[in-house]
């Protein structure tokens, strides 16, 4: 929020920046105080906590280490190393979970409607198998929305939780266990239920899942699981272990290690390190064979033959034998391949926008209503999804002929698995015998079954088919993503590419007589929309040359994701920062844009700080705690020797005195704040102290308000410091003199320690003071108790907390005149929390957050540098 005189300034010039064409985005608007009753209406932003990947090194964890010695510390690495396999593991047995039953009711539903159809083509009766098929479907997504509603974060595929999770931003509920069940269960019934959407999505969701969950050996949903494990009980470390198990999913989804683990690196940890690489990839490759052996020997019978890499494989790509004239692809294809990576782009732009739309339509219209709305909204989209196919699949499918094909195609139909013939995965819905229907072959077949038949079966669907099926999948999977079930985006994406792939190759064999490979352009058409969609570029591009198990694929899928992520770009962002987004989640990007450096620290930083003395009495902590929400702060003394200086207003001495007149008012109006909060404590004493203090008028009109508190000397933090008690002879200097940093401390460390009674009497020695250890001050984490959970009764309000061994003495800090480039890397590498801004003879100045870094914050205050100017 600005400042009055800078929100003065920026309504004064509003009338001339406008008149030049310029109109401010709706995120400025929002920070700016002002709205926009249109269409561009930011949607409200919700306040995220942030993760703290700094460590915290006070004299609790400095014991700690003291402790340890290298045999204990190779045990450490080693319940580490075990863990991590301990999540890969885990992650590779969910995914057979689900691609078993996703299997087992896929089947059982296609067999019986299959089995319907047939039977209804000759006696007219498909009325009854569209309504199979719906009752199939709907029983089924009923089932999957119903866990969404129970947990509503287990909606959507997680990757943007995910994303947001290892940049650092904790969403609550996003790794929970309550979560991680109705996402396993909702998403095989929500791919089962025929909508499209895929599983591949929610198995990094939950991955990440199982890695935060697993090492703290304890559940916030089942009380009952719950074992003594000390370690591994900080934010730190949970977020290593996140990125493990976000890894490991996407390694059990596409059998894809190495690209599981360029994904965690690329899409969302900020902070890496060599040895953190070498436990992802470790993880990333049990997840990886334990479900290759597992799905190989329950759907092959061939326990250890590792057939089956992931859950999505794309088959072998290769020419027939004796077909010399056979190329996967040559240097003339490249220039295609750009043109489709074009077109993918444009496509990608066009599907985030209209699923953006969408987006905000049902956060507007939708989630604020009841909940069985969503429900109802699923259940609509299941339905119209199934009839789409249905119809789709009887009349505009066309009917061709089961032979094989001439000699002078290149290859003959292939089987989507060692194990199928082609008569299993082909469909001859009302089509006559020798024939079958290319559009059922696709709807009314699983989808990777249909991603398979467009990579390696040749020549087998019409132009027409094809078109009309992307049109179709385009705009129903646009519609479904969003919608509240668990649903993932790679697969249906790939879909829709595959066919617009096969579609391109069709024409240019047709059309041009080109000898063209057409598995090839189906598996770069598929790459092209969903680059264009969700914007990777190294981590999809190891993932498709993984999953195609051809590394001559390099070159072109690299080139096509490079084209479609600049031409979608152009447009707009990828469908996953478009989410985060919309979700108001303050995401730090890679770097800011250059000409941020005209800002300084600053010009971004919070300057009205709350903060505390080494020795506090817990009357005042209570107070604070109760009467803000800030979760750090910091620790303070008030710096005499600069007394002088600070009120003559010395910048080179105490860069406080651009913002004395700030603080000022804002210790006036916190103190009246803190005074009603007071006046609830039980303690008769803390209540007079209140009362001596609750005189304070506003300011009548026209009267400078700093003199009158001035006049009116009004103490805003009582009896802060014990060692001198306040005076009414106090002047200003001593009031409100420059405060020397010392360190910070979190509000869940005061919390921890009011509750555990650490405090002493103020007739008494700091030592005398109770000691908490490492293993007590984070017993409770990651659900740290609250302020208001605390019972006042229990509290003597003059005992004295004495937080200097509790405090992380040396944080990370800025000098005001740092560039934000440089806070944005330090911020942003570090994995901070907070930064605060220290002058050079060590006065705190002002704090920043990571809210401070967001792009629309820095381009508002931007705007306003402007307008100063």
């Amino acid at each position: 929020v600005l400042n009055m005189a800078c929100c003065g300034s920026c309504l004064c010039c509003q009338c001339c920046c406008c008149t030049e064409g310029e109109t401010r985005t709706p995120e400025e608007l929002t920070i700016l105080g002002e709205t926009r009753e249109d269409e561009d209406e930011i949607l409200p932003r919700k306040d995220y906590e942030s993760l703290d990947y700094d460590r915290c090194i006070n004299e609790p964890y400095v014991e700690v280490l003291e402790g340890l010695d290298r045999k204990k510390t190779k045990k450490y690495e080693a319940v580490k190393w075990m863990l991590v396999f301990a999540i890969g593991v885990s992650t590779g047995l969910i995914g057979v979970f689900v691609d078993f039953f996703v299997r087992l009711f896929t089947q059982l539903k296609f067999r019986l409607v299959g089995k319907s159809v047939e039977e209804c083509s000759e006696n007219g009766c498909l009325a009854l198998s569209l309504l199979e098929l719906l009752s199939f479907n709907m029983a089924f997504v009923f089932i999957a929305s119903v866990l969404v509603l129970i947990e509503p974060v287990a909606a959507g595929s997680g990757i943007p939780e995910i994303k947001s999770y290892l940049n650092g931003v904790k969403i609550p509920g996003i790794v929970r266990l309550r979560t991680f069940i109705c996402k396993a269960i909702g998403v095989l019934f929500a791919v089962a239920g025929g909508l499209f959407v895929g599983k591949e999505g929610p198995m990094i969701h939950s991955g990440a899942i199982i890695g935060a969950g697993l090492p703290q050996f304890q559940s916030i949903t089942f009380k009952k699981i719950r074992f003594h494990f000390p370690y591994f009980r900080s934010d730190r470390d949970k977020r290593d272990f996140v990125s493990a198990g976000a890894a490991a999913g996407v390694a059990a989804a596409f059998g894809a290690p190495i690209g599981g683990t360029l994904f965690s690196l690329e899409e969302g940890s900020s902070f890496w390190n060599q040895a953190l690489t070498w436990k992802v990839l470790f993880c990333s490759m049990s997840a990886t064979f334990t479900l290759n052996f597992f799905r190989s020997g329950i759907n092959y019978n061939k326990w250890g033959s590792f057939q089956l890499p992931g859950l999505l494989n794309f088959g072998e790509f290769k020419c027939p034998d004796g077909d010399k004239n056979c190329h996967l692809w040559t240097a003339v294809d490249l220039a295609f391949f750009v043109l489709m990576g074009v077109v993918g782009g444009l496509l990608g732009a066009m599907f985030n926008c209209i699923n953006k739309r969408l987006a905000k339509y049902r956060m507007r219209n939708v989630h604020p209503k009841a909940k069985f709305i969503r429900v109802l909204e699923s259940l609509l989209v299941c339905m119209l999804t199934t009839v789409v196919v249905f119809m789709a699949s009887m009349t505009l499918g066309e009917c061709r002929d089961l032979a094989p094909p001439t000699a002078n195609n290149t290859t003959a139909i292939v089987s989507v698995s060692a194990n199928e013939d082609v008569n299993s995965t082909i469909r001859q819905f009302f089509c006559s015998n020798r024939t079958y229907n290319d559009m059922a072959t696709l709807f009314f077949n699983p989808q990777e079954t249909a991603i398979h038949q467009l990579f390696h079966q040749d020549a087998t669907f019409s132009p027409v088919t094809l078109l009309l099926f992307f049109v179709l999948y385009f705009l129903l999977s646009c519609w479904t993503y969003g919608v509240s079930v668990p649903s993932g985006l790679f697969v249906p994406s790939l879909l829709c590419g595959a066919s617009l792939g096969r579609l391109v190759a069709n024409i240019l064999k047709m059309n041009l007589g080109m000898h063209i490979y057409s598995g090839t352009f189906a598996l770069i058409g598929a790459a092209a929309f969903l680059g264009g969609v969700v914007r990777m570029t190294i981590s999809l591009t190891v993932i498709l040359i993984e999953s195609t198990n051809e590394i001559t694929y390099g070159l072109p899928i690299m080139i096509t994701l490079m084209v479609a992520k600049w031409t979608g770009d152009f447009f707009n962002k990828g469908i996953y920062d478009i989410h985060i987004h919309l979700k108001g989640v303050p995401l730090l990007e890679w770097e800011t844009e250059v000409e941020m450096d005209k800002l300084t620290a600053s010009d971004i930083m919070e300057p009205n700080l709350t903060y505390v003395y080494p020795h506090t009495r817990i009357q005042s902590l209570v107070s604070i705690l109760r009467t803000t929400v800030y979760h750090a702060f910091p620790v303070v003394t008030e710096n005499r020797e600069y007394e002088k200086e600070f009120m003559k207003g010395n910048i080179l001495v105490s860069n406080n005195i651009r913002f004395k007149k700030t603080s000022v008012l804002t210790r006036a109006g916190e103190q009246r704040r803190r005074c009603q909060s007071m006046k609830s404590y039980p303690s008769s004493e803390l209540r007079n102290v209140c009362d001596e203090q609750v005189g304070v008028e506003p300011a009548e009109e026209g009267q400078d308000i700093l003199q009158q508190m001035l006049e009116r000397r009004h103490m805003p933090y009582p009896n802060l410091y014990p060692d001198q008690s306040p005076s009414e002879e106090w002047s200003m200097e001593e009031r409100f003199r420059p405060l020397t940093f010392h360190g910070l401390i979190l509000r869940s460390q005061l919390v921890n320690l009011l509750i555990r009674g650490v405090c002493y009497a103020e007739n008494q020695s700091s030592a005398s003071q109770p000691r908490l250890s490492y293993a007590e001050m984070t017993e409770d984490y990651p659900r740290f108790p609250d302020i208001h959970d605390l019972d006042l009764a229990l509290l003597n309000p003059r005992m004295i907390v004495d937080v200097t061994a509790y405090m992380n003495p040396s944080p990370y800090t800025v000098s005001p005149n740092t560039h934000v480039s440089q806070v944005f890397n330090l911020f942003r590498t570090m994995g901070l929390r907070h930064l605060p801004v220290v002058n050079a003879v060590g006065e705190i100045v002002g704090i920043i957050t990571r809210h401070n870094l967001t792009h629309e914050f820095l381009m508002a205050k931007l705007r306003q540098h402007y307008i100063t100017i």
